[in-house]
């Protein structure tokens, strides 16, 4: 997978709108939104929403606060202890 730092448009609110993302970012970003059932456009709009600072980190973020919350959930983990 590249690190490469892509651009993606979508288009939010009646109006087109782009954002700067690395593949592995944009790949999870497509699977939460697999998930929830909704179009990548919704999602992006949705965090475009509640967002502070620019789109990209926004989405980033939103990402890695996905990840970690289904790794909080995931039974898997739940068994480690917690000095490692």
């Amino acid at each position: 997978m590249s690190s490469d730092v892509r651009k993606r448009s979508v288009t939010i609110a009646g109006h087109r709108t782009s954002f700067s993302l690395e593949d592995a970012f944009w790949f999870e970003l497509q699977g939460i939104a697999t998930r929830r059932d909704m179009a990548i456009a919704e999602l992006v709009a949705e965090v475009d929403e509640g967002r502070d600072g620019n789109l990209s980190s926004a989405l980033r973020l939103y990402v890695l606060a996905d990840l970690q919350g289904r790794l909080a959930e995931s039974p898997d983990t739940q068994n480690i202890p917690e000095d490692i």
